[in-house]
């Protein structure tokens, strides 16, 4: 049985300053994802759309609203020349649309999952970008980094490769860490606010999908696309920065649960009930500190420690409001042990 494979091609590793794409970059990318694939279901996460859409619109500032519609006039640009490239190599391409509904909801995300597998016994490379146009500014995945990491982690990849004009994670003297074993204070002090002109991720939303990804037993690679064959030399170790991936015995249903982490909800838990859940305890109301967003019963939502770190992930058993009114009730439980996912 094939292993999975995620890689998210970021704006600019496809696109120059402008915006248009960079075809011979895709002809090299078709050759080698064409190769990839015999080992492979591959999932293909590709930002550009925006980037190759926004140049229709007059005085374009990259509002909410514009890129929704650059989206809409950039994706059937960036479909039409995957396809042309990668239908040489006899693979057909399929646009997937993704919205954050289609990860929460456990059965909208199994016929999601169900319907990728249907495209890999086919030969069918899915090439995923979120629905920009319809989505909802409050329930907008945060970047492409994000989605691909969801999807990893939901569809139980082997592999996420995240490409970047950077190459890889630097040190303070601008070298690639060729291997990270622990994302920590130490390797988040190497990031830099830099973005480029046309994405909407840098190195630390790079970095925050890394850590979740590897926390649930994923091996992430942050590399370029430099040099005839970029994907399979990274693979190999000897391009890019490799984040070594825990070890993560989770069933399918707790790793659906995880894929939907990154939530409009928060709930921050104190040092006792932190403590408490990874003894695998369930979460009781009593050890909640605070509440963040609007969200109803079942629904799953980040666990943020005193420290305001996320911690973890619960399928919670009653809405937000109905929490905070149990907040000082002893033995309210608040997310069953068989429903939080932690980050260890």
């Amino acid at each position: 049985m094939k292993k999975t494979l995620v890689i998210k091609l970021g704006t600019a590793t496809i696109t120059d300053n402008v915006g248009k794409i960079s075809t011979s970059t895709i002809r090299k990318l078709a050759e080698e994802i064409s190769l990839l694939s015999k080992t492979y279901n591959i999932v293909l996460v590709s930002s550009g759309a925006v980037g190759s859409g926004r140049s229709a619109f007059k005085n374009y500032q990259g509002t909410l609203t514009e890129r929704k519609a650059a989206a809409a006039v950039g994706n059937p640009v960036l479909i039409r020349l995957y396809h042309k490239y990668f239908f040489k190599y006899g693979i057909t391409v399929a646009q997937a649309l993704c919205e954050r509904h289609h990860f929460s909801n456990r059965g909208q995300f199994l016929q999601l999952k169900q319907t990728f597998e249907e495209f890999w016994r086919n030969d069918i490379l899915p090439v995923v970008n979120e629905n920009d146009l319809v989505s909802n500014v409050e329930l907008k995945f945060s970047d492409n980094d994000e989605l691909a990491t969801l999807i990893a982690v939901g569809f139980d990849a082997d592999t996420l490769i995240i490409c970047t004009t950077v190459g890889g994670l630097k040190d303070h003297d601008k070298n690639i860490i060729p291997k990270v074993e622990k994302i920590d204070a130490s390797v988040m002090g190497f990031v830099t606010k830099e973005k480029t002109s046309t994405g909407l991720g840098g190195m630390l939303s790079k970095l925050s999908s890394a850590k979740l990804a590897v926390s649930l037993g994923i091996k992430v690679i942050i590399c370029g696309l430099r040099g005839a064959m970029p994907l399979t030399t990274a693979l190999k170790g000897k391009a890019g920065t490799q984040f070594v991936p825990k070890q993560a015995n989770l069933k399918a249903r707790q790793k659906w649960l995880a894929s939907g982490s990154i939530t409009p909800g928060n709930i921050t838990v104190d040092n006792g009930a932190a403590k408490a859940l990874q003894n695998r305890k369930s979460l009781l109301s009593i050890g909640i500190k605070n509440i963040q967003g609007n969200f109803i019963s079942g629904e799953a939502v980040q666990l943020v420690n005193e420290s305001g770190e996320v911690i973890g992930v619960a399928k919670t058993k009653m809405s937000s409001a109905e929490l905070e009114k149990q907040l000082a009730a002893k033995n309210i439980i608040a997310a069953h042990a068989d429903d939080i996912v932690l980050f260890l």
